[in-house]
């Protein structure tokens, strides 16, 4: 309960987001009334990618039922009527909407918990930064009520120093008064000089000791700016850019950059008052000269300062929604960049106007080593020219290049086995901004008025055809993934440890399927064989090798005319287009080898039947069966589908296609096929409206059949398993030889 106390506390957009979690899959009103109770749950012992748990998640789902009736009954009163009735309507909902489905109510309670505790831990590093805000506030206060008093001591020892000089004044006019009385006059005036001189003497002393300690308290704040500063932008607004990377393949969408802007914000507020500050110091010098100048102490605070403002401003303008990364020539893309503080630095008063230009790999290294002065480009972009604007609603500051189109680019020099999809460009924003805020303070040599801004968008493949993009996908995965912060443009290691693949493999496929059911432990050394050529099914022999951005896609596969990665990306291509549904279910194993299906199945009835990837065919799915041996009384044989691909399902789906093959009984190890497709099927066409005859003729239905057993033997009899387990050309023939005849049947 302890979290739902903590995630009650959120505020803003994280409240929002927690609330956001809710709705009729899952009320809110249940995690709130069983709050301790879920907590108390080992919703994390589910291995959700296991089908022999699901029983496991049966017991979960009932016992929460349970609980749910059991809150509804001990509710009284006119209030806790209401909260009967809808506990046991919720109940009831629970029962009807998982009872068939019990791992997808585990899978949305550990979304919700795993989501709430992240949101309760940005929240506390919020809680950090404003303290840390807050010990800034204090520490500015401090110097301007310091400052406030040396101006009222200075003020008050000026007039004295003017009083002084009115003594003097007097002295020098007694000239003319009769000795007696002159006598007597100077005596009092020489004392009261000699006393205010005095004073004089200790106040200017004790003014620029003041003035010391005032320079080194502001020295103190800047030092804390400089912390906080480095904080948000070397902390944690690196660490938001590293996750919108992640987030190219397939990570959690990055957030929290409102926060961000709040915290830079706040940090540009406290360095224009600290910067007044330090300019009043100068004022009151230049008024009160004094011995012992601190000039060159307030020429050094100002020139921190000044590089605190310019990398706060520099470092927050960022790319907010990243071009893509695969960039299609002559094709229309999208990117929006925001400046952090443009709305506290009034930069809006004078909107400036953001350019986008492609540079190469070396054109990026140049610019960051300031080797070039000037944005040389790599191509042609159309619509490359956006002036920001100011939303008030939000505060932010932005441009929104809608309507960008790649017209040409123009390529370097490739060396060895590089191709065109493993060169790297980048899209550069820049822009001049008037920095209205400090116009008045800021001189020829600092910061001046303006600021000239750049920023970097992640590396970008550009590619002139569809077929280069399963190749351009690969650079940019193994870039996002493996890339570290403040790398030399583009550079990333040529070797990873394969647990580091796993996790990049991982994501991808999670974010394609749109599922939490990501590869297990069993489908990762399936990938691991297949990319290593290994055959060894521990997986703590794969954890400390490495794998080469050859061996990922560059380098065949032994035997095969595709990458490693062309065969994955195919695998998920297939089923993000049309398998999705099949996969959360967990009705496909998919990572499975021929002769590991074959031993999976031969201890099961016949009938029994499992999906799995094509070996050798790149985003193929085959289906594999145990059925009698026709020919040998007594044997049983494991069959093979020739592999379907995206062609054949966007003629027949793959449930309509098992719902045809009789043969096919139980989906493995042992749920009927029935139970796991049926709600996939397509109604016959005696059932649907557009059966009936248009201008005289019926609508031909298409249904998959498998030829007889004999007709897949060899000639003398003896069955040949790797020609018939992969019952190859010989039903994919009679699959679509006979449609015409099959269709004119059913017509007549």
């Amino acid at each position: 309960m302890a979290m739902w106390i903590q995630a009650q506390q959120l505020q803003g957009d994280a409240l929002h987001q927690m609330q956001a979690l809710y709705g009729q899959h899952f009320p809110i009103e249940v995690r709130h009334y069983l709050a301790q109770w879920i907590e108390s749950q080992p919703w994390d012992s589910v291995d959700l990618d296991n089908p022999g748990e699901e029983a496991k998640a049966k017991r979960l789902l009932d016992n929460l039922v349970a609980e749910l009736q059991k809150k509804a009954q001990v509710q009284g009163g006119e209030d806790g009527f209401l909260l009967k009735i809808k506990l046991g309507h919720l109940a009831s909902q629970f029962k009807s909407t998982y009872d068939r489905c019990p791992f997808e109510l585990v899978r949305c309670i550990k979304h919700i918990l795993q989501s709430e505790q992240r949101l309760v831990q940005e929240a506390t590093n919020v809680s950090f930064c404003n303290c840390s805000f807050e010990e800034l506030r204090l520490a500015t206060q401090e110097t301007e009520n310091e400052l406030r008093k040396l101006q009222h001591s200075q003020e008050y020892f000026i007039i004295q120093y003017q009083e002084n000089l009115r003594i003097q004044a007097q002295l020098s006019s007694l000239s003319s008064v009769p000795p007696a009385e002159r006598t007597q006059r100077e005596a009092a005036l020489q004392s009261k000089r000699a006393t205010v001189e005095a004073w004089l003497a200790r106040e200017a002393s004790t003014l620029q000791k003041y003035r010391l300690d005032l320079a080194d308290q502001h020295q103190k704040t800047l030092g804390l700016l400089r912390k906080q500063q480095t904080l948000i932008l070397d902390e944690e607004l690196i660490q938001w850019k590293r996750r919108q990377q992640l987030a190219g393949n397939g990570g959690p969408h990055e957030g929290g950059l409102d926060v961000l802007q709040s915290w830079c914000e706040k940090l540009a507020d406290l360095i224009w008052q600290n910067r007044q500050q330090i300019r009043r110091c100068e004022h009151l010098t230049q008024q009160l000269p004094l011995p012992g100048s601190i000039e060159e102490l307030l020429t050094k605070l100002n020139a921190d300062i000044t590089d605190i403002i310019s990398a706060l401003v520099t470092s927050t303008f960022i790319i907010e929604k990243q071009p893509p990364q695969v960039l299609k020539t002559q094709t229309k893309f999208a990117a929006t960049v925001r400046l952090l503080v443009g709305g506290k630095l009034n930069v809006h008063m004078n909107p400036p106007q953001v350019k986008a230009v492609i540079v190469s790999e070396q054109q990026a290294k140049a610019l960051l080593k300031n080797e070039s002065t000037h944005s040389e480009s790599s191509g042609e972009i159309l619509n490359n020219n956006c002036v920001m604007e100011y939303h008030q609603a939000t505060g932010t500051l932005s441009a929104h290049f809608r309507n960008m189109s790649l017209k040409r680019i123009k390529r370097s020099d490739r060396r060895g086995a590089e191709s065109v999809t493993e060169e790297k460009f980048t899209i550069l924003f820049e822009s001049q901004f008037t920095l209205k805020y400090f116009i008045y303070f800021f001189t020829i040599g600092t910061i001046k008025q303006s600021s000239k801004s750049t920023t970097l968008s992640l590396p970008v493949v550009v590619i002139v055809h569809g077929s280069q993009d399963n190749n351009a996908t690969a650079t940019v995965l193994w870039d996002n993934a493996f890339a570290e912060p403040g790398r030399v443009p583009f550079l990333v290691p040529d070797k990873v440890l394969w647990t580091q693949l796993c996790e990049a493999l991982d994501m991808k496929y999670k974010a394609e399927m749109h599922s939490g059911r990501g590869l297990t432990e069993d489908n990762l050394v399936f990938l691991a064989q297949k990319a290593f050529s290994n055959s060894s099914n521990n997986p703590e022999d794969y954890r400390n090798m490495t794998i080469s951005w050859a061996q990922f896609n560059r380098e065949n596969l032994p035997g095969r005319n595709f990458t490693f990665w062309q065969w994955f990306d195919g695998v998920v291509e297939l089923m993000k287009k049309h398998l999705k549904p099949h996969w959360n279910d967990g009705a496909i194993l998919g990572f499975v080898n021929k002769q590991q299906a074959q031993d999976m199945l031969m201890s099961k009835p016949n009938g029994t039947f499992l999906l799995r990837f094509s070996d050798s065919e790149i985003g193929g799915i085959t289906i594999a069966w145990v059925a009698e041996n026709p020919n040998k009384q007594g044997e049983r044989l494991v069959w093979n589908l020739l592999p379907y691909t995206t062609k054949d399902f966007s003629i027949r789906s793959l449930a309509d296609r098992i719902s045809d093959l009789n043969h096919l009984l139980f989906l493995y190890p042992d749920r009927a096929k029935d139970e796991v497709f049926a709600k996939y099927y397509t109604p016959p066409l005696c059932m649907c409206t557009d059966s009936k005859p248009v201008d005289g003729y019926v609508k031909p239905q298409i249904k998959q059949v498998v030829p007889d057993s004999d007709n897949m033997l060899d000639p003398d009899g003896d069955f040949d398993l790797e020609d018939t387990m992969d019952v190859a050309r010989h039903v994919e023939e009679l699959l679509r030889r006979p449609m015409a005849n099959q269709w004119s049947s059913q017509q007549s």
